[in-house]
């Protein structure tokens, strides 16, 4: 199966990155020792993906790593680099590939000292003699210290050197880091595609597939973590439910201190499964001795990892927060399509009662409004305003419509 197969309805998308994956080749096969292609070519040293959440920014990216270090005999042949069964692709895909580093944080923000070390591994050439490629997901996370220090890698790229940033939107980069790399911007994928893929590749009966696909509207990541997730399916429809208990004020608080314990529930399971584990190995490899006394002049190490968990925690608790958000917001966007009239279909069909009744009972203006309260709070969260008064504010708003 080709690596681009995983990239679901970016056709425009697959069609670029396979011409330059091609012409990568190209310049591989004549052994070329300049720092960047010709201009005619359609492969560059830096590369920025953009695209909605869930559109495949760190899919498009990595399938591009594995057509890039594609070492399939077809190619001598006319074939497309990126057959997706060499052990260039294979080993690129799966992450054990020496010359492919993927960069993905669960902190908050990727910090100076890790894009340090990045920057000089980016200075060594490729171990196998094609290309040395960073995958870096999360592109947006990037403190301003930190994006100098790529700036400066990016702007004097060594040779056969890629970078593949990937962030929501062009925004979210610093401006001197875009200007310098090649634009993708990827589009929500269709609902059926996103079905399709989920029965094809992850084996998911068609009707759950097609239920996943249309509650989160084209998101694969979500849509896959729903169809084979209970607690995610169950936590959703308990999101769903708070249009209707927002009556009051003391229901407007009660709603609001619940979506925070979810998500507070959310990070501590996380912390569970993956915390314990880790401290665990940590103590191993420092020495630890029975009863689990730690070695002296080790106590830093372990405060330092205490303080990545915490942080890490805090990212865990926000994302699941803006989650629960996120299927606020598209209740409300049925809400007004019923509203309208619009014929765009209804993504929650299985609370469609509830969806009715807050239609007849308010106006488009008011729905709106309250679409805008709810990016408000996810503002206000960006901003690190405390979680709990910020989803307070909005499930009042949602009250006053």
């Amino acid at each position: 199966m080709p690596v681009w197969d995983d990239l679901v309805g970016q056709e425009k998308v697959t069609s670029q990155l396979a011409a330059a994956a091609r012409d990568a080749d190209a310049l591989v096969t004549a052994n070329t020792t300049s720092t960047a292609p010709p201009e005619a070519s359609k492969m560059t040293h830096a590369w920025l993906f953009t695209g909605p959440p869930g559109s495949g920014r760190s899919t498009a990216a990595r399938a591009f790593a594995a057509a890039l270090q594609c070492v399939s005999p077809d190619r001598a042949l006319g074939g497309v680099p990126g057959c997706g069964f060499c052990d260039g692709c294979h080993t690129s895909l799966v992450g054990t590939h020496a010359d492919v580093q993927i960069i993905r944080t669960d902190l908050l923000s990727i910090g100076v000292k890790d894009t340090r070390d990045l920057v000089r591994r980016a200075q060594l050439s490729p171990a196998n003699g094609r290309w040395q490629v960073i995958v870096m997901e999360d592109a947006d996370r990037l403190t301003e210290g930190a994006g100098n220090v790529i700036l400066k890698a990016v702007e004097e790229p060594a040779p056969r050197t890629v970078w593949l940033l990937c962030a929501p939107s062009i925004e979210d980069v610093l401006p001197t880091i875009r200007s310098r790399c090649r634009l993708l911007t990827l589009r929500t994928p269709p609902v059926d595609a996103v079905a399709d893929i989920l029965v094809r590749r992850d084996g998911i009966e068609p009707a759950v597939a097609a239920a996943a696909a249309r509650a989160t509207q084209g998101h694969i990541g979500r849509a896959r973590r729903l169809a084979t997730d209970e607690r995610a399916r169950s936590r959703r429809a308990a999101v769903l439910k708070l249009p209707l208990r927002v009556d009051d004020i003391g229901g407007c608080l009660k709603a609001a201190q619940e979506l925070i314990d979810t998500a507070s529930e959310d990070a501590k399971q996380l912390a569970e499964e993956v915390d314990v584990k880790e401290t665990e190995d940590l103590k191993v490899a420092l020495g630890a001795e029975k009863g689990g006394r730690m070695p002296r002049g080790t106590a830093g190490v372990m405060k330092d990892l205490e303080d990545r968990q915490k942080r890490r925690r805090t990212r865990t608790q926000r994302d699941s927060l803006d989650l629960a958000l996120i299927d606020l917001t598209g209740f409300y966007r049925d809400v007004l399509a019923l509203q309208l009239g619009s014929r765009v279909a209804i993504a929650n069909t299985e609370v469609h009662d509830s969806l009715e009744r807050i239609a007849r009972g308010s106006s488009p203006e008011a729905t709106l409004r309250r679409i805008d309260a709810i990016g408000a709070c996810r503002e206000a969260l960006d901003r690190n305003v405390a979680p709990l008064l910020a989803v307070e504010a909005m499930t009042v708003s949602l009250r006053a419509g």
